[in-house]
Order: structure tokens, then sequence, then C-alpha cells
């Protein structure tokens, strides 16, 4: 079945940086919006966007919340001992509620046995989506470029297992673009798996290098070992699966996990995902030094 051009197109998550840049560039097609936040008091200000609240957890809320609703852009929610269960309670509303298509962030690489143990939530949620019997599609970025540069503590340091593995990180703004192209046209896009990377697999050598040329802030790499990585966290106090978590985004690039780079952001949207030197260029411009 064809998406009425009238039914609004749901988004979820657009208080933060990925869903906002998705909600506002869709808003620009003057495309009719349905907004879906815990609150609608962080709702960004978009004109004729309708604004609903509803969590993932509340099925009813939910389920109300996406009723008219054809295609539905899912951000995956906020980091959580019992993540996947709130996307389960999310994606069994949709389909009650009659959504069509959900569009999905997930992760590269997701599978049951991912070394970064968050993946194991994405490929959860991807095979319940999957039951559901709703059209999908899966946006599988890999770790966010724009976070790179904050894996350096206070005092320069970046920590962690993650010996000389690379990643092809992403920013942000590369997937909020593939994923408008998506939502433009969601009926051509309906089955398919985009693996979202940068163009280039930097180790966290050579991070803290760039980190250190772009900014002048002096950072390094010290590559732990799995007992120093537990140890050096324990002072957070964070519940074991927020460490595990911690931990693996590591290991997980030390098993090579996170190195593949595909073409799917320039299939997507004509244009080639940042660097990270670029990225901080960019960053620099925006702030207005240099």
């Amino acid at each position: 079945m064809t998406s009425s051009p009238l039914a609004p197109l749901a988004i979820t998550g657009s208080s933060g940086h990925l869903g906002g840049a998705v909600a506002r560039g869709l808003a620009a097609h003057t495309l009719p919006l349905r907004l879906i936040l815990r609150s609608a008091k962080r709702a960004p200000a978009l004109v004729g966007a309708e604004i609903v609240e509803a969590q993932y957890r509340d099925r009813a809320a939910s389920e109300a919340a996406l009723r008219g609703v054809r295609t539905l852009f899912m951000v995956s929610a906020s980091e959580s001992v019992d993540r996947v269960d709130e996307h389960r309670a999310f994606v069994d509303a949709a389909a009650a509620a009659g959504v069509e298509h959900i569009v999905y962030t997930s992760f590269f690489g997701a599978a049951p046995d991912s070394v970064f143990t968050l993946g194991r939530d994405h490929y959860a949620t991807e095979q319940h989506i999957r039951d559901s019997g709703m059209q999908f599609t899966f946006l599988r970025d890999n770790f966010y470029l724009d976070f790179l540069p904050e894996l350096a503590g206070d005092d320069g340091v970046i920590r962690g297992p993650a010996g000389d593995g690379r990643v092809s990180a992403v920013t942000r703004d590369d997937i909020a673009a593939c994923a408008i192209e998506v939502l433009l046209n969601p009926e051509s896009h309906r089955g398919a798996t985009y693996e979202l990377t940068g163009r280039e697999t930097p180790n966290l050598d050579e991070v803290a290098a760039t980190v250190s040329r772009k900014t002048g802030r002096p950072v390094v790499f010290e590559n732990e070992t799995i007992e120093q990585a537990y140890a050096s966290r324990a002072v957070y106090d964070a519940p074991s699966w927020q460490v595990d978590a911690w931990v693996s985004t590591y290991t997980a690039f030390a098993a090579g996990e996170q190195q593949r780079i595909t073409s799917d952001v320039h299939r997507l949207t004509g244009r080639h995902p940042m660097t990270l030197s670029e990225y901080l260029d960019s960053r620099t411009t925006e702030h207005g030094v240099g």
C-alpha cells in the first residue's frame, strides 16, 4: 500500500541532534510531520509540525501517538538496561496503530554476538521489527565521528583496550542526510539495510594526533588491558551493563568489527562523508574561531 501524501510522517528523538536534524530537513520539504517526544517542551520549533507526547515504554500512549501514521522514523532509545524492551513495546504499538514502514537507526555490524554489547540490542530490535510484519529500512550507522574527540579525558588521554584497531566513524549530520533521503521516498527503500560509515579508518593514535593538530589541545592514546579498562572506570560507580558497553566500544575496535568502509552515504546523498579533520574544521568555523 502506498502512503497517503496527507498522512503525517512520525519522527522520534527530534529533541536530539540526529532526530532534530532529520526533522528540520524534512520540514524544509513542507511534509506533514508528527514529532513524538517524551516532553513537548523540548520539541524543535518547526512550522506546522504536530507535537505529541509519548514514551517508548508506554504502549498505550505510543499507539495513540502513532494512529494515522504510515511511515515512522524511529531513533533508538537512550542507553538503558531494558532498552530492548522499550523498543519492542514501541514497535508493537506502531504495528497496532497501523504503521506500515519503520525506518530505524540501528548499529553497524549489529549481530547477536557483536563485540560491542549494545550492538546486540540493535540486532534484537531489528529482529522484532522484521517479525512485526511491517516494512522496514535499517540505517546501521557506525560510531559517531562527533564522539571521537570526546573520548579524551580532562587530562587529554584517550584510554581503552583498542590496540591498533580502526573505526570508520560517521558524523551524525551525514547519518541525518541519509535518513532524510530515505524518508523523502520511503517506498524505494523498503527492505533495505544501509551501512553508514565514514570514508577513512583511523586508529586511536591517529585520532589523538588529528585532534591535537586541529584543536591545539594535546591528546594522546593510552592502550589499556581489559582489566585496566574495567578498573579505570570503576570510579564512576556505573551499572555493569554500562561499563561493559564503555569497554566494548574499544574492544570492538580491536576486534576489527568497526573498520570496514562502505559507499552507502555517498549512494544515498551523492556526497562523501566527512573525515575527522573536516569535521573539526567545520566545528572551528561554526564557532567563529580561526
